[in-house]
């Protein structure tokens, strides 16, 4: 069976890479679990949890910063947990004029549900 790479969004500043086939399809190559683990670890703390769902959620499939409120957290701190969510190829970003536009590129939603999907729900 050939397996068929989809590619993560990573900041500007890196090459964009494959990710990695169905957890039940084969064993993870070293590299595929290093990119795979920055992502997940990003998304193991509950503040980057819940803005990356925000982010995904919101309405047109972006959010501003200034639309990213009430998340427990003050908004230096929601910074930092976006560009942690962008540097793990998670989000990506736009400025536009002062402010900074999130995105979660359909493709990294894709990658993360093939990743987890067993063959008998695919």
């Amino acid at each position: 069976m050939t397996t068929k790479a989809l590619p993560l969004p990573l900041p500007p500043s890196e090459t964009p890479v494959a990710c990695c086939p169905p957890l039940s399809e084969r064993p993870l190559t070293a590299e595929e679990a290093e990119r795979t683990a920055i992502m997940f670890k990003a998304l193991g703390d509950p503040v980057r949890l819940r803005l990356f769902s925000l982010v995904a959620s919101h309405e047109g499939g972006e959010a501003c910063v200034c639309d990213i409120s009430d998340v427990g957290v003050s908004q230096p701190t929601v910074s930092h947990h976006l560009k942690k969510l962008r540097e793990a190829g998670l989000l990506s970003s736009e400025r536009r004029g002062t402010w900074v536009y999130y995105r979660v590129e359909p493709s990294v939603l894709t990658a993360m549900g093939r990743l987890l999907t067993h063959p008998a729900t695919a």
